[in-house]
């Protein structure tokens, strides 16, 4: 596990730009995973400028995300996909037929937990997902559970992130209690992991992803067993490590 400590969120979302970027660079076709929220905010805007600059192009590259709320269509301005759209893709040259997105409005969400999963197989899996962590330890929305979920599935929000997703919308009782998450063995079968953390607040999970033993109780810490996992943090995040 490699630990990359930065001084701000901006500084953070230069390196996990870097990161992204030389995977597109080595292998122009590349599939990449990623997430949506606050953390990566500035990634994105570095890969736009990347991408305006001609460092970069996504003509061949395949992405898919992480999760989507469940009960929630795409033209909706909480889904993850007019947050994708609006922060990312209609920046870039990346085709809309490369964009994969779990459905949150499906009719059969089991059908698409599966359909979703065949469609990361059929793209040759992950070559690099990115990863942001809750205050409570989750990845995608995979909250701690004595039970992993291991591919593609829908899964019951915990309070506290409820709690954190609740700056994103009017009122507490408009956050969706339920999504559409990326397994742990979905998350763990990607080539290469960057995982990004800020504020004070992802200090305590941290430690436990770093130095903590491999328990459900905090899904995170399931990454010390991948091959190839970047943490980078800022000041805050790393504060108790």
């Amino acid at each position: 596990m490699r630990i990359i400590i930065v001084n701000n969120k901006e500084e953070m979302g230069k390196k996990a730009a870097s990161l992204v970027s030389s995977q597109i660079i080595l292998k122009p076709d590349s599939v990449l995973g990623l997430a949506t929220g606050g953390t990566p905010l500035d990634m994105y805007k570095e890969l736009i400028r990347l991408y305006n600059e001609k460092e970069i192009d996504f003509k061949l590259v395949k992405t898919f995300n992480l999760d989507e709320y469940f009960g929630i269509g795409k033209e909706n301005d909480q889904s993850y996909y007019y947050y994708m759209v609006n922060n990312l893709f209609k920046f870039i040259d990346i085709p809309e037929k490369n964009i994969n997105i779990p459905d949150g409005s499906a009719k059969d969400i089991v059908e698409e937990c599966v359909r979703y999963e065949k469609s990361i197989k059929q793209a040759g899996g992950i070559d690099i997902q990115v990863l942001g962590i809750g205050t409570n330890g989750h990845i995608g929305f995979n909250e701690p559970d004595v039970n992993f979920e291991a591919q593609t599935h829908l899964v019951k929000l915990e309070e506290s992130t409820i709690q954190a997703n609740s700056i994103y919308f009017k009122t507490i009782e408009e956050v969706p209690t339920t999504a559409v998450s990326m397994g742990i063995k979905t998350i763990m079968n990607s080539r290469k992991i960057v995982l990004l953390a800020n504020g004070i607040s992802k200090a305590e999970a941290i430690y436990g992803l770093v130095n903590g033993k491999i328990n459900p109780n905090l899904p995170a810490s399931i990454l010390q067993l991948h091959p190839d996992v970047t943490l980078i943090l800022d000041k805050d995040a790393a504060s108790k490590l």
